[in-house]
């Protein structure tokens, strides 16, 4: 029951990063014109700190015994949403480069393959201690 507790929360956040990283993206392309490379930095970073503090609090229900392992923990976090980071720029570029695919579209097919990638590393490393030991 508690897994699929934590898999229902993680979707829900989920989906609401994804609309933090869609909505930056797209005010930035359509309202300022910037590069989509660029735009997919900028909404990333939104979306791993607001990530970072729901999965923390609300998905894994993280509690640290003092502010050093937080810091690891956040550490450990930003490592592998790097990861994800340049999983999602290959596909951008990738679909829209060579397959000519909207990046819209592409944004949300990159998006469907980082959630999947984030949920595996965030419950296999970075949260481990915490959703095992709750």
């Amino acid at each position: 029951m508690k897994l699929n507790k934590e898999i229902i929360s993680y979707i829900l956040f989920g989906i609401m990063t994804t609309l933090v990283n869609l909505t930056v993206y797209v005010l930035l392309t359509s309202v300022f014109a910037w590069h989509y490379q660029v735009a997919t930095v900028t909404a990333w970073i939104a979306a791993v700190l607001f990530a970072y503090f729901t999965n923390k609090s609300y998905v894994f229900k993280a509690k640290y015994s003092n502010i050093f392992l937080m810091f690891k923990s956040f550490g450990v976090f930003v490592f592998y949403r790097v990861l994800s980071l340049l999983v999602d720029l290959f596909v951008m570029y990738v679909l829209i480069e060579i397959f000519y695919i909207n990046d819209l579209v592409t944004k949300i097919i990159a998006n469907i393959i980082v959630v999947m990638f984030n949920y595996l590393t965030s419950k296999w490393f970075v949260f481990k201690e915490s959703s095992s030991s709750s």
